[in-house]
């Protein structure tokens, strides 16, 4: 989940400010989870207020939500130099919870746009992304709804470096 000033993907949905959500399904994974996280992603305070405390959710400031699945967030890259998937849901059950998810938020009343499940998609990696991954800005996934730990993973896009950070304390 990345805060964003604006996002597009391509084929598929644009936002304004808000918040750019990159959804893996993992095996095991369950309408449950669904519902856990977008409650946590339409309510999680990560938006600055008046005085600059994160104290705002993306519905506290009239945002929206893009969601793009994304299996490859599932890859176990232990052994060797080829990640493997077999731990990601099969496409029909990850398809069926990619929707899921977006329908809690939806239910939430947080407007959101999508990208094509299954289809090669683009999502532009520009200068304003340099600008969020500041360190004073939040960077954050949630893998079956659960923060683990504090340890926080910036997944791979396309034109941009990987990397692991500390959330705040």
């Amino acid at each position: 989940m990345q805060r964003v000033s604006r996002a597009r993907v391509a084929p598929g949905g644009e936002i304004g400010r808000g918040l750019c959500v990159l959804l893996g399904v993992a095996r095991g994974d369950g309408e449950d989870q669904a519902a856990r996280l977008a409650a946590k992603v339409a309510r999680l305070r990560i938006f600055p207020d008046d005085e600059g405390r994160f104290d705002r959710s993306v519905g506290d400031v009239a945002g929206s939500v893009l969601v793009v699945s994304q299996f490859t967030l599932i890859a176990d890259t232990a052994k060797g130099n080829r990640p493997s998937f077999a731990e990601a849901a099969p496409p029909e059950e990850a398809e069926a919870l990619y929707e899921r998810f977006c329908a809690e938020l939806r239910g939430l009343g947080v407007p959101v746009e999508t990208g094509v499940f299954g289809a090669k998609m683009e999502l532009p990696c520009r200068p304003f992304v340099a600008r969020l991954v500041h360190p004073s800005q939040f960077i954050l996934l949630h893998q079956a709804g659960i923060v683990r730990g504090n340890t926080v993973v910036w997944s791979h896009m396309p034109n941009c470096r990987s990397s692991e950070v500390r959330a705040p304390a």
